[in-house]
């Protein structure tokens, strides 16, 4: 009986200590957001090391067991552009629209997006600055394989605006990422591919949460805060569309 006694101690102590060893420490909000603003940059940098394309421009973490992505480079290495606001892209070679056909995007556009985006929290944990609360905020990439076209955190039309009940829901921040949206600019949309047409994703899009919603009222996408929350787009522009006087 003893010794039965002894072994689940030693397994409760054991399940303890590795579930200790797993967990990530709870984020706390710091007071000052500069420090936010210093763990976005940090964890921006870590994600670049850690994370390369694939064949079809996917966001791929690097295997720590599998040699077969050694030769692959890492986010960090490939060309990369950092915008005043902190907003970084990256424009995938070889996956452009052909520049006859490409179309200049506005920042007023309808535009038609494939791809996948995650929205995270950098905080410190143990002494180690990185992304956690890993979220998907779009995913057109596993199953339902279509294109979102005119998202509201893209343009929101005039008449959500009016119709708000609130101050904070009258302004375009409440709903537009803005980073995303600038750095969007940046690229060229496809000429109205069929959606149902073989991605390959042309680029990358990091927001730090100073260029999305930082501490700021912001619209409910998905029923959760994005309260500090960072974001990452990979994606393909397959069409834009000018948009209604009226909108």
């Amino acid at each position: 009986m003893k010794k039965i006694f002894l072994y689940i101690l030693a397994g409760s102590l054991c399940f303890s200590a590795c579930k200790k060893d797993d967990e990530v420490e709870m984020y706390r909000e710091p007071e000052d957001i500069a420090t936010q603003d210093n763990y976005d940059n940090q964890s921006i940098k870590k994600f670049m090391d850690e994370n390369y394309l694939d064949v079809q421009g996917n966001i791929t973490p690097f295997s720590a067991t599998d040699t077969a992505d050694d030769k692959q480079k890492k986010l960090s290495e490939l060309p990369y552009e950092t915008l005043p606001s902190g907003t970084i892209y990256i424009v995938r070679n070889g996956a452009q629209p052909d520049p006859a056909d490409a179309k200049t995007i506005k920042s007023d556009d309808i535009i038609k997006i494939m791809g996948k985006a995650d929205s995270y929290v950098a905080m410190e944990s143990e002494g180690k600055v990185l992304f956690s609360s890993k979220t998907a905020f779009l995913n057109t990439i596993d199953g339902n394989v279509v294109p979102v076209i005119d998202p509201m955190y893209y343009y929101v039309k005039k008449k959500t605006l009016t119709d708000a009940t609130t101050d904070a829901a009258k302004q375009r921040s409440y709903y537009e990422i803005a980073g995303f949206k600038e750095a969007l600019q940046k690229f060229k949309a496809f000429n109205d591919l069929s959606p149902g047409a073989p991605y390959n994703l042309q680029g990358v899009i990091i927001v730090p949460s100073r260029a999305a919603f930082a501490r700021n009222p912001h619209y409910p996408y998905l029923g959760i805060s994005y309260r500090n929350r960072s974001f990452v787009f990979n994606f393909q522009i397959y069409g834009r569309a000018d948009r209604p006087a009226d909108q």
